[in-house]
């Protein structure tokens, strides 16, 4: 057994109205003293969304395994909206580092942290020219990089020469992706035709998903990219009726199911380490902090279960273009 509690806040309506009472004055320093610290990680959404959120609690697991008798942990899920302030008021009351995944919690976390001065706070996946704040850094986990890759392997393996994207909310993170994965597509088939990007408005609904990429596939498009979380699970029907394919992430799958292309793999869990280790050692900074293949953090890379050389060449054309900077993603 671990000396961390693994704690899972359950954030009624009376819980969340208490939590609003709070007093602000931030908590204490424990690492400073010697205790354990004190984590709490904000996921907004499902812990098995198979995309961003999953990918992020897999990073929380880990440390609960490697730092439990040095790290306290304590987690939410699934929060509405609404209820976003409220939850991140009572976090930042009882932990040390507050961590929020999800560019949709940023308006939230920028009133709640000036309020804790005493709490470290990190966003990851918020937008990517956000000013950290005294007590707030933000880590982007460059999405649009592994979607250069994901349009690159897309249009070569097209067998229609169209492909199109598939988003959940339209954030700015989200489009940006989408964009890279636009030019992504014409980098590897310069005359690939690119449909334009869909968002359906949620990240988590699999029918509105389908219904998407049902559209894509009828107009034309062979391939798809996306980034949907659990709305994958319809895209994927949408694949297999349509007799086409996409690209599935950010975990990586199973690429015996003919429906994928390949599989985006991007760490969000890397970033909650990152966070969580550089309070431990003392070197955490309110900073814009990059992952990915343009960054020495890493986090993001590529599946692949094409067998076709020429897919495999143009994933290999985009991943150097990237990373020695002779493109920029969008």
């Amino acid at each position: 057994m671990h000396k961390s509690t693994r704690r899972a806040i359950a954030f009624g309506s009376a819980a969340l109205a208490a939590a609003a009472l709070l007093s602000a004055c931030g908590s204490a320093d424990t690492t400073a003293s010697g205790g354990t610290l004190k984590v709490g990680v904000f996921f907004p959404g499902s812990l098995s969304d198979t995309g961003f959120m999953q990918s992020g609690y897999l990073g929380y697991q880990r440390i609960a395994d490697a730092l439990g008798d040095k790290v306290e942990l304590s987690k939410v899920e699934q929060v509405a909206a609404s209820d976003y302030q409220q939850a991140l008021v009572r976090f930042a009351s009882t932990n040390d580092l507050v961590i929020s995944l999800g560019g949709q919690t940023d308006a939230d976390v920028r009133k709640v942290a000036p309020q804790f001065p005493n709490v470290k706070f990190v966003e990851i996946g918020g937008p990517a020219d956000a000013k950290p704040l005294a007590n707030l850094a933000y880590y982007d986990p460059q999405q649009a990089e592994a979607e250069f890759l994901s349009g690159a392997v897309s249009a070569a393996g097209s067998k229609t020469g169209t492909v199109a994207f598939v988003g959940g909310v339209e954030l700015p993170a989200i489009v940006n992706a989408a964009n890279a994965f636009g030019n992504g597509a014409r980098f590897a088939v310069p005359d690939a035709k690119v449909l334009t990007p869909q968002y359906v408005g949620d990240f988590n609904d699999p029918a509105k998903a389908k219904q998407a990429a049902l559209a894509d596939y009828g107009a034309g498009a062979g391939t798809l990219g996306q980034i949907v979380n659990l709305g994958k699970a319809g895209m994927e029907q949408a694949a297999t009726q349509s007799g086409a394919t996409m690209v599935g992430g950010p975990i990586p799958g199973d690429c015996t199911n003919p429906a994928y292309l390949g599989y985006v793999h991007t760490d969000i869990g890397a970033e909650v380490e990152f966070a969580v280790k550089a309070v431990l050692d003392d070197s955490w900074k309110a900073e814009n902090v990059r992952f990915g293949l343009t960054s020495p953090n890493d986090g993001t890379d590529f599946v692949l279960c094409s067998k076709d050389p020429a897919v495999a060449g143009a994933l290999a054309k985009a991943k150097t273009a990237l990373s020695t900077g002779a493109v920029e993603p969008y």
